[in-house]
């Protein structure tokens, strides 16, 4: 199991960013597949979750209104729309697959919001 993120970098308050995560080595449009975030110092925390037939769940309280999970089964891709960035936002954003009960993570990519 391999599951790359992209798409991270430095981005003014207010503006967007789009992250995808690649997955291989698994039979991606079978799971669900779902992005957390870890700010400095502060726990690891669910952003959002989209089941195998691309239906979101899950949006943490935070993002609701602001960012859009999406995948395509034909790229075994799942993607992260944010937008309307705040500073608290900063964090590396991680993608996530549990296959029987066990939980595969990507290296992260990191989302920094500053002016």
């Amino acid at each position: 199991v391999q599951l790359v993120e992209s798409g991270g970098g430095l981005v003014q308050p207010g503006g967007s960013l789009r992250l995808s995560c690649a997955a291989s080595g698994f039979t991606f449009s079978r799971y669900f597949m779902s992005w957390y975030r870890q700010a400095p110092g502060k726990e690891r925390e669910l952003v959002a979750g989209i089941t195998n037939l691309s239906v979101p769940t899950n949006y943490g309280d935070s993002v609701k209104g602001r960012f859009t999970i999406s995948r395509d089964n034909t790229k075994n891709t799942v993607y992260l729309q944010m937008n309307s960035l705040q500073p608290e936002d900063t964090a590396v954003y991680y993608c996530k697959v549990a296959i029987m009960s066990r939980g595969y993570w990507g290296q992260g990519t990191q989302v920094t919001v500053s002016s």
